[in-house]
């Protein structure tokens, strides 16, 4: 049977869609990128923020518009958006077919073998079981990198979010699975690897009983055909000395740390129960740029948070001229049901959130602008990922760059490439976000 999968949300959520595709492929399911054509689909819906519920929502009234028209005949959903709001969809939308909860993704074949045999059940399993990883999973990026998602859930509990109670608490993956995963991956052609978790600096605290993010990193720099390895969702107060250490000399991982600080104002800082002051900030971001000089940090900024005045705003635009971050964005707060920020007074309206977004996105743009012109003249690992048609021009990547979220590299040569090439790449122009050059 023809089955198709519809992956919505965050790269966690997609590392469980390539989960459960290849769960799915083991058991002899064609996999098909042609809706109409699908007799079983899955969508793995995300549920984060009102954005993100809306488009899975439409999502699922589409397929169960392919119920009547197509040959859909059984319709699965998963995620996020399944576990917070499966009473409303049991209700809502009948023509779904089975709910899986966040921890329960690794159950599919059995829910879909269900359905198909007249059987609807849901599945929602304890918020902190581990969900078991599978090895034969289909990565679907469609490149040459991987997303490895090393822990599940998280304990921070930042007032503003919804994602403790929809994940459950920090549980981090074995070391041996990740590894043989990476050694999978790599054999697939995969030459990077993109650690992601809600925090990826908590690996292995609840394991073996310290922070184990360093101990990996070096275990999978071990594994052959992966040449680079990046790190996401750092949390600025659990990086320790280890791991900037291990980030400034082991070769295959990448001088690129993802740092979501949220705000700089302490007062905002504070009602976001957020774990770093504005000095906490300063001196990590300082100890990071001494060790590792060619580092680039990104960030992410909420605007408009509840209560947050002019003063608050100021403090986080001089902070951000300050650090001059190489990567930045910001996001206006979404006021989620069910958490404490949602009951805060002070609310400031959507139009007002814009605005001061596009304000502190307007001072980043010329700090971006100035960091790009300054990789004039340098040389840099480019990992080739494509071409122009008709051109001798090649679309990379450098390591400051991860894949559809920060910007590429434009390549003039009269050489030829492979996708998955490296090379080396003198960099002679900017534009916006991207960066020309010729390769040498």
């Amino acid at each position: 049977m023809k089955m198709s999968m519809v992956s919505l949300g965050c790269d966690k959520n997609t590392v469980d869609s390539e989960m459960m595709l290849g769960l799915m492929n083991e058991k002899g399911f064609e996999y098909t990128d042609i809706d109409e054509e699908a007799e079983i689909m899955i969508i793995n819906t995300c549920g984060f923020i009102q954005s993100a519920k809306e488009e899975s929502i439409n999502a699922i009234l589409e397929a169960a518009r392919l119920k009547e028209e197509g040959a859909l005949k059984a319709l699965i959903v998963t995620g996020c958006l399944a576990q917070r709001y499966k009473d409303e969809i049991i209700k809502e939308i009948p023509e779904v077919d089975a709910l899986l909860g966040t921890s329960s993704f690794d159950k599919i074949v059995e829910t879909v073998e269900d359905v198909l045999g007249g059987e609807i059940k849901n599945e929602f399993l304890d918020l902190d079981r581990l969900p078991s990883i599978s090895n034969k999973r289909k990565n679907s990026t469609g490149g040459y990198y991987a997303y490895l998602k090393i822990a599940e859930g998280c304990n921070k509990n930042c007032t503003y979010c919804i994602i403790p109670s929809l994940r459950g608490n920090y549980r981090s993956y074995p070391m041996d699975d990740l590894i043989a995963q990476a050694k999978d991956l790599a054999a697939l052609g995969i030459k990077e690897l993109i650690l992601v978790a809600q925090e990826t600096t908590l690996y292995g605290v609840d394991l073996y009983g310290e922070k184990s993010l360093p101990k990996l990193l070096k275990e999978l720099a071990k594994v052959d055909g992966i040449e680079w390895i990046r790190i996401l969702y750092c949390y600025p107060e659990e990086i320790t000395d280890e791991l900037i250490e291990v980030i400034a000399n082991e070769d295959k991982v990448c001088k690129y740390l993802d740092i979501p600080i949220q705000h700089a104002s302490d007062n905002i800082l504070r009602r976001m129960a957020r774990r770093t002051s504005h000095d906490d900030l300063v001196n990590i971001i300082g100890k990071l740029r001494k060790s590792i000089p060619d580092i680039t940090l990104r960030t992410t900024i909420i605007s408009g948070f509840p209560g947050e005045t002019e003063e608050d705003l100021e403090t986080v635009i001089d902070f951000i001229k300050e650090m001059k971050f190489e990567r930045l964005g910001v996001f206006t707060y979404s006021e989620e049901e069910g958490t404490v920020a949602a009951g805060f007074e002070n609310q400031i309206d959507e139009e007002e959130k814009e605005a001061r977004r596009d304000r502190i996105m307007r001072v980043q743009q010329e700090i971006s602008e100035k960091n790009l012109e300054k990789m004039v003249g340098k040389t840099f690992k480019v990992l080739i990922e494509g071409r122009l048609p008709e051109e001798n021009v090649y679309i990379g990547r450098t390591y400051m760059d991860v894949p559809g979220v920060d910007g590429y590299v434009f390549v003039n040569t009269d050489r030829d490439f492979m996708t998955g090439d490296f090379c080396d790449v003198i960099i002679t122009g900017s534009s916006e976000y991207d960066l020309i050059g010729d390769a040498l």
